[in-house]
């Protein structure tokens, strides 16, 4: 349910519903508009009938049910479309985030020459894998802590916030000491206990649709996060599993307006992942933004020739600034800026 408060209803106000909700065992977000602040209150239907005794109180304007399943990250919680910023990063509203690095650090030149070359071309948060989920045992699995030292590292030469993946509840605790976002990824999008663990963190999280999950089931997992208390949420589309080989994934670009209709999430879309070829990325990139994308991820290396994991779907750093060009000159037919 949701609870549409007056405008100028006082702080005390507030609280005091707040307060009534809660008794009733459910939980609430509060969400401050421009005009009017809204209260959801989120769980079962056991107290519906005193929850909605709530209408008579002078300050609430109105009562409305929320029809999704997927309650705080629906378009019915908040109209609004949400930007989430890190550091200099913004995502959502007029803003395109582009996020750029390898997809695991390697070495200390390895991750400092690759930030240093994707801030000189524009962009404004840098990725890096310290823990590494493979599909093999034998595969490189990440540096992990000194992974993050490294990453730190790069942050504090070059200014750029930086985004890594968490794989289990020891890494996420270890890198919300270091990171300024957690990424969780395609194989995790249902692991509803780490998804728990990331929300109660404080720190902003990026997460991406698995290979063969709905679009509800996704903003579902986003309900997760959000319903501990995550306030900065970042959705991430990177690519579906169908009969196709031509392309490691199959880029569900529809997937972008279909969510901005039913979420108020930014959203950005991950080409490298959903490609696994370095030519389809910029193409796929460009389509991002013209589908209303807020955002994208992609993967660059100094020396994808020498990458340990991903090289063949990896811009260097000259192709990576060429695609910054024709990114920004396109974001200016949206009116829109990286």
């Amino acid at each position: 349910m949701i609870i549409v408060l007056k405008p100028g209803c006082k702080p005390k106000q507030v609280e005091q519903i707040v307060k009534q909700i809660e008794a009733l065992g459910l939980k609430t977000h509060i969400s401050v508009g421009t005009e009017r602040t809204v209260i959801g209150a989120i769980g079962d239907d056991r107290g519906k009938t005193e929850l909605q005794n709530l209408s008579a109180l002078p300050c609430v304007e109105k009562m409305v049910p929320i029809l999704q399943p997927f309650k705080l990250a629906s378009r019915e919680f908040r109209k609004d479309y949400s930007v989430v910023k890190v550091g200099k990063a913004s995502f959502g509203g007029k803003s395109f985030g582009v996020i750029a690095g390898p997809c695991s650090v390697e070495n200390e030149r390895q991750i400092i020459k690759t930030a240093e070359g994707i801030k000189l071309s524009g962009a404004k948060m840098l990725r890096g894998g310290a823990y590494k989920p493979r599909t093999s045992p034998y595969s490189f699995q990440g540096m992990e802590h000194e992974g993050l030292k490294l990453l730190a590292r790069a942050r504090e030469e070059t200014g750029l916030p930086f985004v890594t993946e968490v794989i289990n509840a020891e890494s996420a605790a270890e890198a919300a000491d270091y990171a300024d976002m957690l990424q969780i990824g395609a194989r995790n999008v249902q692991n509803f206990a780490l998804l728990k663990l990331v929300g109660k963190l404080g720190i902003p999280v990026l997460l991406k649709r698995g290979m063969s999950t709905t679009i509800q089931e996704f903003l579902m997992s986003a309900e997760y996060i959000l319903s501990e208390g995550c306030k900065d949420l970042i959705l991430c589309e990177r690519g579906i599993r169908t009969f196709e080989t031509s392309t490691r994934n199959t880029l569900d670009i529809s997937a972008v307006p279909v969510i901005k209709e039913l979420s108020h999430l930014p959203i950005i879309v991950d080409p490298s992942h959903a490609t696994g070829v370095r030519q389809y990325v910029a193409p796929m990139g460009y389509a991002a933004l013209a589908a209303g994308a807020d955002g994208v991820i992609v993967e660059v290396h100094n020396e994808p020739e020498k990458a340990m994991c991903d090289g063949p779907q990896s811009l260097n750093l000259k192709e990576f600034d060429a695609f910054m060009k024709k990114l920004g000159e396109l974001a200016k037919f949206d009116k829109r800026k990286l």
